[in-house]
């Protein structure tokens, strides 16, 4: 795929801060350029960007119905209700299940949680969870990362005398459950600063918000590593309250993990002293996922819950092997869509990818939606039968395309949907999928831009390697956690030609092991899947190089690399 190279500029004005940054900060001008991209317009915001603090949080009574949850929690409390956790089986679910449960277990032993099965009654609120919390005598069900739509199932329960306090962050639709809260910073009427919480962030307001009006010896430290999942699987912005709460959860995963996350950080083969936010995004969460999308979210739950260090290791062992299993299952729906596509001759023409395939397994076509846009770089949409002549699947988008918006425009041919602007689920009657094609495909193309449906890598800035000094990279490390709105900084860097030892690396000589100089300084650095260039360089040819950089340990000495996202021929 040939990528653009989008160089952010600065303006006259963003020009003048960078200066007064690097004066009054004591650091380079290109470090406080990445200060001014990220919004900083003063040397305190500066410190306060680069040091977090949990004072930075946002009062949880500002959410619209934080008081009738907090009122309606300590109601249940008191009279000793059965209360019922409930979440989605996803990270961002079955993180804020943990969370709520590990919280309100030491409030309460009349408690028990509740994952749906994803094949038996899908995405959220089910009418077979409400049947159970109603077998199980519970009068009140706690929802987190779902709910905000289920106005129907809301009303079910409460004819059975079961109330719900809804934790979500999805956006509404036109009526809002009738539920004793509904806790949800997307909600028209709701003032709350910070738009952007995962599920599991939602719960936490909540837990903050009990925790304020009833004191208790909770540490609610132990619960930021379960956010600093959530935040980094969930794809949501890196910015404001989730910066900080991812900061911390990593910092305290870091020097105290609970039992369940050191075992799966050990599975994952992941530095238990250097947990970093791509690796709860890249390693951890696709374990975690794998559960719920081939078996059951109780899985994880029941890991991340657990104090047994015999069943932690059991159980996270267990989990890597379903990663490993979704990973295969993943590659044949996959390569079975490209085949689809490839046999479809308008397929070069559309502005969207939508495929359909009997059989293919339910788990796994969000990812495969991901692998397809990487490939033909268009919202795609991803089905595959569900029950009763009704298909299901995922959705993703583009970079600044509302794909939310798209789906919404059909809804008139939808049993069910719900998401964000990048991802999104949805259902519908089988006989429905070609005018939902084509409804889709005619929105899509007319409100999509042409910049949009090319794959486009955003630039930092262009450096030279002399550049890159331990002060430049010690202030870029101090703008982490990076994710969505925050990301890490990618850097260009222009007529680049071999050191001594650049060369093709990989079992098929795939990837590319560069040792290059810009003529000012020389760095080494990894391009996978970009071993064609190896010959390029090795004659003497000079390249443009687009990357991102890491610290590197081998034989415990300490040295910076390059992560190479693209290389371009500079003549």
């Amino acid at each position: 795929m040939e990528y653009s190279w989008l160089i952010r500029s600065l303006s006259t004005d963003e020009q003048q801060l960078m200066l007064s940054l690097s004066k009054e900060l004591g650091i380079s001008e290109l470090s406080a350029r990445m200060l001014v991209v990220r919004g900083v317009r003063s040397a305190d915001e500066a410190r306060a960007y680069i040091r977090p603090n949990l004072n930075q949080l946002h009062d949880p009574f500002l959410m619209r119905d934080m008081d009738a949850a907090v009122a309606r929690l300590e109601r249940a409390l008191t009279n000793n209700e059965r209360i019922l956790v409930y979440g989605d089986y996803d990270v961002d679910g079955t993180t804020a299940v943990t969370l709520m449960y590990s919280y309100l277990s030491t409030l309460t032993s009349n408690i028990d949680f509740y994952i749906p099965d994803r094949y038996k009654e899908g995405y959220g609120i089910s009418f077979q969870g409400i049947d159970y919390a109603q077998q199980e005598k519970c009068t009140l069900i706690v929802a987190l990362d779902c709910g905000i739509k289920s106005v129907d199932k809301v009303a079910y329960a409460a004819q059975r005398g079961i109330d719900f306090i809804i934790c979500d962050h999805h956006t509404p639709g036109d009526e809002l459950p009738h539920a004793v809260a509904v806790l949800d910073m997307k909600r028209a009427d709701c003032d709350y600063p910070y738009k952007d919480l995962s599920g599991c962030g939602v719960g936490f307001k909540l837990v903050q918000a009990y925790e304020q009006r009833h004191p208790s010896n909770f540490d609610i430290h132990k619960l930021l590593p379960l956010l600093a999942m959530s935040i980094a699987s969930d794809i949501v912005s890196m910015t404001g309250e989730n910066r900080v709460l991812e900061y911390f959860g990593l910092k305290e995963m870091n020097t105290h993990p609970s039992v369940g996350l050191a075992a799966i950080i050990e599975v994952a083969k992941i530095d238990k002293n250097h947990i970093t936010e791509d690796d709860l995004g890249f390693k951890v969460g696709p374990r975690i996922n794998a559960c719920g999308r081939l078996y059951s979210g109780r899985d994880a739950v029941e890991l991340l819950l657990t104090n047994d260090e015999s069943f932690a290791h059991q159980r996270a062992q267990e989990i890597n092997d379903y990663n490993t299993e979704r990973r295969d299952k993943d590659t044949t729906v996959t390569q079975s869509a490209l085949e689809q596509l490839a046999a479809d001759p308008d397929n070069a023409s559309k502005h969207t990818t939508v495929v359909y395939g009997a059989g293919w397994h339910k788990g796994v076509l969000g990812i495969s939606a991901s692998r397809l846009t990487e490939t033909y770089y268009r919202p795609t949409i991803v089905l595959t039968d569900s029950d009763n002549g009704i298909i299901s699947g995922s959705a993703r988008s583009v970079g600044g395309f509302n794909l939310y918006d798209a789906i919404d425009s059909c809804r008139d041919l939808l049993t069910n949907f719900g998401g964000h602007a990048f991802a999104a689920g949805l259902s519908m009657r089988k006989e429905d999928l070609p005018a939902f094609k084509e409804r889709f495909e005619a929105y899509v193309a007319a409100h999509i831009l042409p910049e949009q449906m090319r794959p486009t890598i955003e630039v930092e800035m262009e450096i030279a390697f002399a550049d890159i000094t331990p002060q430049f990279y010690n202030v870029m490390r101090c703008l982490a956690p990076f994710g969505p709105d925050n990301l890490k900084p990618v850097f260009v860097t222009r007529d680049v030609i071999n050191n001594r030892y650049t060369k093709r690396v990989g079992k098929e000589g795939e990837h590319l092991r560069l040792d290059v100089t810009d003529r000012t300084a020389a760095i080494s650095g990894i391009a996978f899947r970009q071993g064609d260039w190896a010959l390029h360089l090795q004659n003497g040819k000079s390249v443009d190089v687009c990357y991102t950089l890491e610290e590197n340990v081998f034989n415990g000495v300490k040295s910076l690399q390059m992560m190479v996202a693209d290389i371009k021929n500079d003549k």
